[in-house]
């Protein structure tokens, strides 16, 4: 295994760039890994610029959408106890009936949220719902719901379908989010890793990645070496009383859709594990045949069944960017008109997610045929310039392929 810190990964990031008013990341990393563990890491820039802090492999990130796929192996293996059912009505776990209006007697169901068929949309939010809230709230709005396709029928990728996931696991568990992914997926695989900070050390606060705006402003986790006061929102009389929290009442509370803070090097013991077909290092977090359908796509685009670009603005996708997609599992290289999902441009086909948010850009790729795989992230990057080949940005493009 060798270790890059150079400006060798910059200088091609910049190289890449299209934009002459486009920046280099402040941060950025590459691991690569196969089944038996790390074969490569690059890295370049600061954690957090304003204490001069180098970033490692080992510092967590707000990693974004990624989180939906960690998400998804702690449903999966709730699925494995018989504690939840990808093709049930969701209904009688939540506690409250979950329908689309326009379709009362199309059933929700675990395997349509995670493949993002249910129907949803995030126009009526998905996130900001207080810990007093209720995120029923959000669903008993009409704007969350697409009102031309019924739940199954099209594809549209939208946030709010994971806080529903995360309420739907508490209801069955009676356990916290956070605590509950802690126990099913972080812990067995010896992950420094949590959702919203609430369940992480303060030293591993302290090692967190700042994430900034255009003009190199910290918009986010901007800790000064301390975990956050409140680290969820706050109550609507401003208190950050976490004893308050109801199971399944409000599924968003520790953003299962985006809120987890993880390192490159922790990201990639997911996908080494995921490549072993659910095992690593001697432990068994989910069976293949899970894993086999985690990976098998629900959705393979047309053009009537679904939409190829995030709507949210966080995301920096263009159309082409989804093409197929499994349980929060999206697969790359779709040979198929309107499709520009190979960020790597080898025609390769490969399985895993990308996260956009708040400047940053990640991604987690495994190809389970080389049995090899690659994690990246990079920081500063709002309004990244577009990508040469793909309807990922050229900065993505540069760190799927790594430095040459």
């Amino acid at each position: 295994m060798r270790t890059i810190r150079s400006l060798v990964l910059v200088m091609c990031v910049a190289a890449c760039t299209t934009s002459a008013s486009a920046s280099p990341p402040i941060a950025s990393v590459r691991v690569a890994f196969d089944r038996n563990g790390t074969t490569d890491t690059q890295l370049h820039g600061f954690a957090d610029v304003g204490a001069k802090r180098e970033i490692t492999a080992d510092d967590p990130v707000r990693i974004a959408s990624i989180s939906k796929l960690v998400t998804a192996i702690g449903a999966m293996r709730l699925v494995e106890e018989g504690k939840l059912d990808l093709d049930a009505d969701l209904s009688p776990v939540l506690g409250w009936r979950l329908r689309h209006p326009a379709f009362p007697d199309t059933p929700i169901t675990l395997g349509l949220l995670l493949s993002h068929r249910a129907g949803l949309t995030d126009a009526a939010g998905y996130w900001k719902v207080p810990i007093d809230g209720a995120l029923r709230d959000i669903t008993d709005d009409p704007k969350a719901w697409d009102a031309t396709h019924a739940p199954g029928t099209f594809f549209r990728y939208a946030n709010v379908n994971f806080p529903l996931v995360a309420s739907a696991m508490e209801k069955a568990t009676g356990e916290r989010f956070d605590l509950l992914m802690q126990r099913l997926v972080l812990a067995p695989l010896k992950i420094d890793a949590c959702f919203n900070w609430e369940s992480c050390s303060r030293d591993t606060a302290a090692r967190a990645v700042v994430q900034y705006d255009p003009t190199g402003k910290p918009v986010y986790d901007d800790l000064h070496g301390r975990k956050p006061g409140c680290a969820v929102i706050r109550a609507t009389d401003g208190g950050c009383d976490l004893s308050q929290w109801t199971p399944g009442r409000n599924g968003a509370m520790f953003s299962p859709q985006g809120g987890l803070r993880i390192s490159a090097n922790g990201l990639a013991r997911i996908g080494r594990m995921l490549l072993r077909e659910g095992e690593l290092d001697g432990v068994r977090v989910l069976s293949p045949a899970s894993v086999r359908t985690m990976f098998e796509p629900q959705w393979t685009y047309t053009a009537d069944n679904g939409l190829t670009v995030e709507e949210d603005s966080s995301g920096q996708s263009r159309k082409g960017f989804f093409c197929r997609y499994g349980l929060a599992v999206q697969t790359l290289a779709t040979k198929r008109e309107g499709c520009r999902d190979d960020p790597f441009g080898d025609g390769i086909e490969r399985s895993g997610h990308a996260g956009a948010a708040y400047g940053l850009l990640s991604g987690v790729w495994i190809d389970r045929a080389s049995g090899t795989g690659v994690v990246y992230f990079a920081t500063g990057m709002e309004d990244a310039p577009p990508g040469a080949h793909s309807a990922f940005t050229a900065v993505e493009e540069t760190l799927a392929r790594g430095a040459r």
